[in-house]
């Protein structure tokens, strides 16, 4: 019999919907072997549909997106009752990704921010989201702060990546239909990277710059100073940022086995500046601008979890 699967949009870009489509033929494989039962961003299911089903229906369930809103939380906990097989597909359910970064600040400050201090939208009456259900239209409550899946319920498998690139998504695909939980690349990114050969031991510069700040000479991104996070990121998707002349941001997550993916790239540039003198290496490391924003872009959400904020003891 052909397996049930079922994919669910949360609060994200939509890129990972896409993501699925862009195995191009090979998606015809994976519906010779599984239906869609449950795909709102794609087809005309509801969540009455979902709500029918029978407790562990469906085969495998994909959750893509974070956890925002009430409306994500409760479909992330129904799909879990209703799945045998529940995964969190991409970066923001995996780990929160960019919009995690909103992690940083409570709800109220975001709102003002987007809602109350924005000279470019006019908002004169000074309304801000509520949590709502009038004439049959329901606007979910927007949660405290961001969450991952896995923050919400218990998840089977992870597929990484924003989004998932290609080869990584048809592995996980093969592995997922066989009954396999466990796949995917054990060693960093540039075990892989088409640059690999001209990675440092030691470097001897003056600053770090951004990738945009400085010509790319087509070796190690980080021999020519630049941050790329190739050595803190899990392999899979082939190098293709780096490839196409940009640093690895780290979207794949963190090597297995290492929790945090900051922690390990800070440690490796430690590593290959650690014979210069305590007052270069500072003003090297004073060069990176937005630490957050560089060592967990994609971590924030997962790192500083559901509650902790910064006013909190």
């Amino acid at each position: 019999m052909k397996k049930k699967i079922a994919m669910y949009w949360g609060a994200g870009c939509g890129g990972c919907d896409v993501s699925l489509l862009g195995i191009h033929e090979k998606l015809l494989d994976v519906l010779e072997k599984a239906d869609i039962v449950f795909w709102p961003c794609a087809t005309d299911f509801k969540y009455e549909d979902l709500e029918k089903m029978e407790d562990g229906e469906i085969d495998i369930a994909f959750y893509n997106g974070a956890i925002r809103t009430e409306e994500n939380e409760k479909i992330a906990k129904l799909l879990r009752k209703k799945s045998k097989i529940l995964v969190a597909y991409g970066s923001c359910a995996t780990e929160g990704c960019v919009i995690g970064l909103a992690n940083l600040y409570d709800r109220d400050e975001i709102f003002n921010a987007v809602y109350l201090d924005n000279e470019t939208t006019p908002n004169e009456k000074k309304i801000i989201p509520q949590g709502m259900e009038k004439e049959g239209i329901e606007l979910p409550e927007f949660l405290p702060s961001l969450k991952t899946l896995e923050q919400v319920v218990k998840v089977d498998a992870a597929i990484p990546g924003c989004p998932p690139p290609s080869p990584v998504l048809e592995e996980a695909l093969n592995a997922l239909l066989e009954g396999r939980t466990e796949f995917g690349k054990e060693v960093a990114l540039c075990d892989e990277c088409p640059r690999k050969d001209t990675k440092p031991d030691k470097i001897e510069i003056e600053r770090f710059y951004r990738w945009h700040e400085k010509e790319d000479d087509g070796s190690c991104f980080l021999a020519q100073g630049m941050i790329c996070m190739g050595p803190a990121t899990r392999a899979g998707c082939g190098g293709e940022c780096t490839s196409a002349g940009i640093p690895c941001t780290g979207c794949m997550g963190p090597v297995p086995k290492v929790e945090n993916q900051g922690i390990a790239m800070l440690s490796a540039i430690a590593s290959i500046i650690e014979d210069m003198d305590e007052e270069k290496e500072r003003a090297v490391m004073e060069s990176i601008k937005d630490m957050v924003g560089t060592f967990y872009k994609f971590s924030t959400a997962k790192l500083l979890p559901y509650g902790r904020f910064k006013d909190e003891s």
